[in-house]
């Protein structure tokens, strides 16, 4: 009998001028057959090897798989960064396909040119436990340092461990001797120890997107224990930042009794265990190149036709209490109450995401109120000061509306890296660019150390920050911006992706990056 299946939307998815650049400072006046796919599994893989003929397969487990299709263009940061690196390689691709179905079934298989895409439904109780509860409702909080958003239900953390037996239970037949296996992200932290149990031997690398908080923060949620031991299993744990890899070997020394041996490997019940810093990339030429075409089109001709001369402040978030979005539109409103009326307008593109969250709805309620209260208070006949859209635009478009943009604030309360303050800085025009706000506590504020550097929870602070972005010369844009250029221009996400897959080469501990070269 055929199952109903209910697809659930995804939810996505960072000076003086005299010849320097002060880093942070702002210098201003104040079909389900296996197919190909399966194999027998040998618990002893050999090496295998990262490029040539004979390289090693790879196997990047995730909670959703970014199977391609039509709408690509709003495809989330995991997926843009990795998707080019598995058609450069081939490989599989394994995990939720987003549905939502009344039983379990087997996986679900389907090919794109190299890569191979493997996919398991979810029933209802596991995606209200599993992905809603406990990972979106305990360990996205936490690991944000936003306790006070924790909703924890001791089933939903049975339910977290029980998707991610499934995941192993599903996979571990799929994979071939040589195979190296990638898991991403914070949904999936028990699935290093899960794989191990089903006798998995192959190299296993665990890649956290997120930031990671100290130990006193990481203790508040339930469970988390458990869930640094199953990370442990991994031969290789990936962070964005130094801070992130240093919190987490906090944590593993108090809860799991792992020995921190250097910077870069712990030991833990006598093997040892590597840690490393890959911060995300994009592809920053090819988005400046999109940038200068798209800017040319309809979407930022009408937006750039409307500013009438008007400076563009530019947000683009999802709308999460990560990413400040309160504190930012009052650093706004103090800004535009000191301005002349009609010299800068913002827009904010704020698309909504996990509605079925109580903590989400009241913040798209507090900002729809904020941005009302600045129209109405500031605005005029024929002009608003803020424009707020509750919806997602392609990242083209985006892109287009990034280069237009003087102002970018990207001022996240904690965020893993956040590639849109990359984006920016890719999207601007070197003769003429705009001014990246960024927070401190972004972990893209460690490569793009040339933005002014804000802490999101002092509103006043942005806001002087705000009109010193706004006045700031063109040689100081300048300076900055290219400062901030040469930190990206030559990386990309498939240079992201052989780094850590370099790495996770067997007692490769030479090919780790240290803090100082990520």
């Amino acid at each position: 009998m055929a199952r109903n299946r209910t697809r659930v939307a995804a939810s996505s998815g960072g000076t003086p001028l005299a010849g320097r650049v002060d880093r942070g400072g702002p210098r201003c006046a104040r079909g389900r057959s296996r197919g190909p796919f399966a194999s027998g599994r040998n618990p002893r893989p050999s090496a295998g090897r990262l490029a040539g003929g004979g390289m090693s397969r790879i196997v990047v487990v995730s909670n959703r798989v970014p199977v391609p299709s039509g709408n690509a263009g709003h495809a989330g940061g995991l997926a843009v960064a990795l998707l080019g690196l598995m058609q450069q390689r081939g490989g599989l691709w394994f995990g939720w396909s987003g549905a939502v179905t009344e039983g379990v079934g087997p996986p679900a298989f389907s090919q794109r040119g190299a890569v191979g895409y493997a996919t398991l439904d979810l029933t209802e109780a596991e995606h209200r436990g599993y992905y809603t509860g406990y990972s979106n409702g305990v360990l996205w909080p936490m690991l944000h340092s936003l306790p006070h958003l924790m909703a924890f239900r001791r089933q939903d953390l049975d339910t977290y461990r029980r998707v991610n037996r499934r995941f192993a239970d599903n996979l571990a037949p799929l994979l071939h001797q040589d195979d190296r296996i990638w898991v991403h992200d914070y949904h999936l932290m028990s699935l290093p120890g899960a794989l191990r149990g089903q006798g998995v031997r192959n190299p296993t690398g665990f890649f956290l997107h997120v930031p990671f908080p100290a130990p006193d923060a990481a203790a508040v949620a339930p469970g988390i224990r458990g869930l640094v031991q199953d990370v442990l299993a991994a031969d290789l744990i990936g962070f964005q930042t130094a801070s992130d890899r240093d919190n987490f070997a906090s944590t593993a020394s108090e809860f799991a009794g792992a020995v921190r041996t250097g910077d870069q490997q712990m030991e833990i019940g006598g093997r040892e265990v590597r840690l490393g810093v890959f911060p995300a990339e994009i592809a920053a030429r090819e988005f400046a190149a999109t940038a200068a075409s798209q800017a040319a089109l309809e979407p930022a001709r009408l937006l750039s036709r409307s500013l009438q001369g008007q400076h563009l402040v530019l947000g683009v978030d999802r709308l999460d209490p990560t990413k400040g979005l309160p504190e930012r539109l009052e650093a706004f409103r103090r800004v535009i109450a000191r301005r002349p009326a009609r010299s800068a307008t913002m827009l904010q593109i704020a698309a909504p995401s996990r509605e079925d969250v109580l903590a989400y709805r009241r913040l798209r309620q507090e900002v729809d109120s904020a941005a009302g209260s600045i129209n109405s208070e500031f605005g005029e006949p024929d002009w608003l000061p803020l424009r707020l859209l509750a919806r997602p635009q392609t990242r083209d478009t985006v892109a287009g509306f990034m280069r237009l943009a003087r102002v970018c604030l990207v001022t996240p309360i904690r965020d893993g890296m956040n590639l849109v303050a990359k984006e920016f800085i890719a999207a601007q025009d070197p003769n003429d660019p705009g001014v990246l706000v960024l927070s401190r506590f972004a972990g893209a504020a460690a490569q793009l150390s040339s933005a002014l550097l804000v802490n999101p929870h002092d509103a006043e602070g942005m806001a002087e920050a705000l009109s010193c972005a706004l006045d700031m010369p063109r040689a100081e844009r300048q300076e900055r911006w290219q400062a901030a250029w040469e930190s990206i221009a030559g990386a990309s996400p498939e240079g992201w992706g052989e780094d850590f897959l370099r790495a996770l080469a067997p007692g490769d501990l030479a090919a780790l990056p240290t803090a100082g070269s990520a």
